[in-house]
């Protein structure tokens, strides 16, 4: 499994995103920034509090579309764009596209 964190801070609601996709799923969590690890970008939000999330198969039809919509709805067209880049060279969308 692959897994980034995109620590975004005021760019999107939380500050931090983490992606982790797989060969046949796509799971992105919306997590608030852990302030007690530092504010830093470099600080290590892995066990920051986890707001929302959204896990789609990569075969279900829309599934892209539908991660786009999460991500429009947390942080900018920029890191939605971004972090969808980052999901297509981890995994190959198969399903219909809305």
């Amino acid at each position: 499994m692959a897994t980034k964190t995109f620590k975004i801070g005021e760019y999107a609601k939380g500050g931090v995103i983490t992606a982790e996709a797989t060969k046949g799923t796509v799971t992105i969590i919306q997590k608030e920034w852990d302030y007690s690890k530092g504010s830093s970008k470099s600080s290590d939000q892995s066990n920051a509090k986890e707001l929302d999330r959204v896990t789609v198969s990569t075969d279900m039809n829309g599934s892209e579309w539908k991660l786009d919509l999460f991500l429009s709805n947390i942080t900018s067209s920029y890191y939605t764009g971004q972090i969808l880049d980052w999901v297509k060279t981890k995994t190959t969308f198969t399903g219909n596209k809305f």
